[in-house]
């Protein structure tokens, strides 16, 4: 079995939906994990934000245009009376459904109920489809077994216990169809995995049922050794292990969900990243391999804000670093890097909610001084601690731009650097003509 997971662009429309269709229809069996279509989540955000604020009419004019969008696409997308009635059906149950909030008192679980749906619309017309080609498919609710438990993480035994549970009274099909993003909380309330949460799906998914592969469908054609977007000339990195994607995904490599490697590398099941404009392109295939002893890929973390902490009374006292932890641990914001001296420690955050409060108590311990718009440049690959020279090359690269604090050895596949916000497009420039020119030089 293999899970299939395609992103909002991949369903962004009733073709693309068509041209998905295209890709999975075979006699092999998939779980197809889908996204809302692109635009959707963002509108519901905004629908949600009129509700909060009790505008009513704004909520109710947002919502006619974004029920317009729908009919519009479902009569692209179907072709018959009878499934272009059944599509306008479920268009009109699902706004119906999210126009019931105006009457109500909203909270931010009136808000999750109707960011999920995006993901039951999508689902629902697409299958609707499926329905009309005559394509053998099922539907499965991802809310009657995707949860997550009172920490907000997913009870992967309830996941596992109920998924097997539903393919069992829907034996013998090729083909499942299911949202992603959404579950249910501890409480039985609609609840979500967060933006990016399809993917984190799909991996939970392929870890239930102990998939063959998982696959991470986009429109771009795998994750690439630098942004695009900054640098000119990137390639698709073909093959990379579970713990570089996971570097890459978490320093600002958009196409994959951070969170999305951790249940694939726990069961070892290969994660492949393709392209549905591109279908027949390799992609990048993540697993337990990698190629040893080099720089596979740059990415770029923005919104960093670093914090120094300088105490005279640092020398020697083995709790100081224990009572700055637990300033941050009691705001449950992360820390990105750090760096430490006889005097004083540097620490990065790009979570900065509760910086005044977090200042506040730092202060309690010394000195302090913060540094913002900053970026977190983060150099991937396989980095052993015993590696001769590819640590200065990368330092190399970077002499003409100012370098705020570098962290490496806390993993064998990562080497940090923190500069300006006005020198990132340079750092990540620089970084490719050194790594990768220099790689194909030596090939």
């Amino acid at each position: 079995m293999k899970i299939l997971k395609f992103g909002g662009t991949s369903v962004g429309s009733a073709q693309r939906m068509k041209d998905v269709v295209k890709l999975i229809v075979s006699e092999e069996t998939k779980i197809v994990v889908l996204s809302a279509m692109s635009g959707t989540t963002n509108s519901l955000v905004e629908i949600s934000d009129y509700f909060y604020h009790k505008n009513t009419a704004g909520a109710l004019e947002h919502i006619n245009i974004l029920e317009k969008k729908y009919y519009d696409v479902a009569s692209e997308l179907v072709n018959t009376q009878k499934y272009t009635t059944k599509a306008n059906e479920i268009i009109k149950e699902r706004f119906t459904y999210i126009r019931s909030f105006s009457t109500a008192v909203f909270t931010v679980f009136e808000e999750k109920a109707i960011l999920a749906q995006g993901e039951l619309l999508s689902t629902l017309l697409f299958q609707l489809y499926l329905q009309e080609l005559g394509v053998d498919s099922v539907l499965l609710p991802a809310l009657d077994f995707m949860r997550i438990d009172k920490n907000s993480e997913p009870d992967t035994a309830f996941i596992a216990e109920n998924l097997a549970k539903q393919l069992a009274e829907n034996p013998n099909h090729q083909l499942y169809i299911t949202q992603g993003y959404i579950c249910r909380n501890f409480y039985g309330e609609i609840d979500n995995l967060q933006r990016g949460g399809s993917d984190y799906t799909a991996s939970l998914i392929g870890a239930a049922a102990n998939a063959d592969e998982i696959q991470i469908w986009t429109d771009i054609d795998g994750m690439h050794d630098n942004d695009p977007r900054y640098v000119e000339g990137t390639h698709p990195v073909p093959f990379l292990h579970f713990e570089e994607a996971a570097e890459l995904a978490y320093f600002g490599a958009k196409i994959l969900h951070p969170t999305c490697i951790l249940p694939a590398k726990l069961n070892n099941i290969p994660v492949r990243l393709l392209n549905t404009m591109q279908p027949d392109a390799h992609g990048t295939l993540i697993s337990m391999q990698s190629k040893k002893n080099s720089v596979q890929a740059v990415a770029a973390k923005d919104g960093i804000t670093a914090i120094k902490i300088k105490s005279g009374r640092m020398l020697l006292a083995y709790g100081f670093l224990r009572k700055v932890f637990e300033v941050f641990e009691s705001y449950q914001t992360a820390i990105d890097m750090i760096t430490t001296s006889e005097v004083g420690v540097s620490v990065t955050i790009d979570n900065t909610k509760n910086l005044d409060e977090i200042l506040n108590e730092l202060k309690k311990l010394g000195t302090v001084t913060v540094d913002a718009d900053l970026v977190i440049i983060c150099v991937v690959g396989d980095i052993p601690g015993d590696n001769v020279g590819m640590t200065a090359i990368a330092v190399d690269a970077l002499k003409q731009i100012p370098i705020r604090m570098i962290s490496y050895g806390g993993s064998n596949y990562n080497i940090s650097f923190l500069v300006k916000s006005a020198d990132k497009v340079k750092a990540l420039n620089a970084l490719s003509n050194n790594l990768f020119n220099m790689s194909e030089r030596q090939k």
